[in-house]
């Protein structure tokens, strides 16, 4: 390993879409929605499943993106730029990588290299890494929100694709034409495919993942799709990144994608505000500040016609406008941060999916795994793993209070996603200064009825899994109906047809899914190209332009936007 490394390691569709939906409102349309929408449809029709023969091949950890890492407080690194990128994460690393082909960038990253933290390389440190106490310098950085929800964000190169739970799947139709992103849905699967031959594999199930899945099909949630990427209504087996022999392979390995002799990476380095230069009536990015692991600060800069992309995820990246004076004027002012450019919406829109559960104890050892399989309805989205024996409950997992004493059983762990979501609330700074000091979140979570109400049906699915056959198995005692688990935390209601007792449920039960977006969302803070309004080369990339998640699980599509965004902002150079 070079030196830089040693200094670094010290230091398918369901209808004809909308066919009776009024004319009146479609000629109201713009032109470009128009075919953006038949866009979306056309490649959906020519791609009805997913391409199963670009599955990565299972080998060792690809950490040749090491060559071009550097520590922060390197002085090689202050220098200029055709493109900085803020935020070495899920979509970060692909988009760095895909801009090096043509220019020189600048990838920073708040945390350290994945080897630093070894539990995070493989699918059993999962469970370890959520459980690790956040002492300012671990993979997974803790907060709660003002909802009293326990979360955590990524924090290692690789960002939370490598502290999640290994889960790949496509993003459904609705998100591709409810966006408000410009989409070319051919070069969407073209840069899906290019992720997945790349650290997406097939995985092998165990009889846990194979029960839950027989279950769903058991309670109604069919068809049964097999092993398939994309969106598709039923159960299905999704692709992990996770190989078959255990070792994780986040966004971090797409950077091997990138040229080292145009790509620099820097870790511990933690970007504390963007810079900018007005000129008359115009208003541009710069460059930025940064911080290394001693507290010193260092800038670089972007070059003509250069940029600063922000993909510092859903909760850095409307925090970081905000630090750097782009948001609600009044607001900004009243912390006595000079206002660059009045936002009013940076930080609004904050959107986290529910997740409520179940966790079954059963009478005999369970393997541990990740999430594997999935069952998708319109209204709920059910996942499942199992997990060993454990002395202190990881909070993200088991959101209720328990008593931190030692459970001898491995568990089976149910949960519903409830798509969307229609709640939204707010981020605000908690300190007016230091970007390393989480911000006040509130997400709102059930707020809007609707939301309730499919954690109702979803949750009353699960009552209908636990009376299969399937999942007979795993009671510690031979009794009827839902009789007979033996659960860890809360149980079901078990009269099914109590709604009020599935509310309380939901709300007393209510987790996160890690699944946030917002704060900086298309048509309120950024434009359909992702740059910010009013304001010259800046842009966002990340999840905090989304208006909700996309398909079940969001990381295949952050690592797709990556690429896809990257690819588009080379052709904008060239033309």
């Amino acid at each position: 390993m070079n030196n830089k490394f040693l200094a670094i390691e010290n230091k398918t569709s369901s209808s004809k879409w909308k066919e009776k939906k009024r004319i009146s409102d479609f000629k109201n349309m713009k032109k470009s929605t128009i075919y953006s929408i038949l866009s979306v449809l056309h490649i959906f029709a020519l791609h009805p499943q997913s391409e199963v023969n670009s599955f990565a091949t299972t080998r060792d950890h690809d950490f040749r993106y090491m060559r071009f890492v550097y520590n922060a407080n390197d002085p090689r690194l202050e220098a200029s730029y055709d493109y900085i990128v803020i935020g070495g994460g899920t979509a970060g690393c692909p988009l760095a990588a895909t801009l090096s082909a043509n220019y020189s960038v600048l990838l920073l990253e708040r945390g350290s290299i994945p080897t630093a933290y070894p539990s995070v390389l493989r699918d059993d440190g999962f469970l370890t890494t959520l459980m690790r106490e956040d002492n300012g310098k671990t993979p997974a950085q803790k907060f709660t929100s003002e909802d009293g929800v326990p979360n955590v964000r990524g924090r290692v190169l690789g960002g939370s694709s490598m502290i999640n739970a290994g889960f790949y799947t496509r993003a459904d139709r609705d998100f591709f034409m409810k966006s408000g992103i410009e989409w070319n849905m051919d070069s969407v699967y073209k840069a899906y495919r290019w992720v997945e031959e790349t650290i997406v594999f097939r995985p092998t199930m165990d009889p846990w993942q194979s029960a839950v899945a027989k279950a769903l099909l058991e309670a109604g949630v069919g068809p049964d799709n097999g092993l398939n990427l994309d969106h598709i209504k039923g159960t299905k087996i999704g692709g992990s990144t996770f190989d078959n022999n255990g070792r994780r392979h986040g966004a971090v390995e797409l950077l091997n994608k990138g040229d080292p002799n145009k790509l620099r990476v820097a870790v511990h380095a933690t970007v504390e505000k963007i810079l900018f230069f007005s000129k008359a009536s115009s208003l541009s990015a710069i460059g930025i500040m940064y911080s290394d692991s001693d507290g010193r600060s260092h800038c670089a800069y972007v070059r003509s016609q250069g940029e600063v992309v922000l993909s510092a995820g859903a909760i850095g990246s409307p925090q970081l406008l905000q630090l750097s004076g782009i948001g609600p004027e009044s607001y900004l002012s009243s912390l006595k941060i000079p206002v660059v450019s009045p936002h009013p919406y940076v930080g609004q829109f904050m959107y986290d999916n529910p997740r409520n559960l179940i966790n079954i104890l059963p009478p005999f050892p369970l393997e541990p795994s990740p999430v594997k399989i999935v069952g998708i309805t319109s209204d709920f989205y059910i996942e499942s793993l199992s997990g060993s024996p454990f002395s202190t409950p990881p909070f993200s997992i088991f959101p209720n209070p328990f008593n931190p004493i030692k459970v001898d059983s491995s568990f089976g762990h149910i949960v519903i996603k409830v798509p969307g979501p229609m709640s939204y609330g707010s981020l605000r700074l908690q300190s007016s200064s230091d970007v390393r000091v989480n911000p006040k979140v509130k997400f709102n979570y059930y707020a809007h009825p609707l939301d309730l109400s499919r954690c109702v049906s979803g949750m009353k699915k699960i009552g209908e899994l636990l009376r299969t056959n399937s999942l007979k198995q795993f009671k510690a005692q031979d009794l009827p109906g839902i009789e007979g688990f033996k659960f860890l935390g809360l149980s079901l209601p078990k009269n099914q047809t109590d709604d009020v007792s599935f509310q309380t449920f939901c709300r007393s039960s209510v987790a996160t899914f890690w699944h946030y977006q917002g704060g900086s969302i298309v048509g309120k803070v950024v434009d359909s190209s992702l740059r910010v309004l009013g304001i010259n080369a800046l842009r966002v990339v990340d999840a905090s332009t989304f208006n909700f998640s996309p398909g079940a699980n969001p990381q295949a599509t952050l690592m797709m936007f990556g690429r896809y965004v990257g690819l588009k902002m080379l052709q904008e150079r060239s033309a």
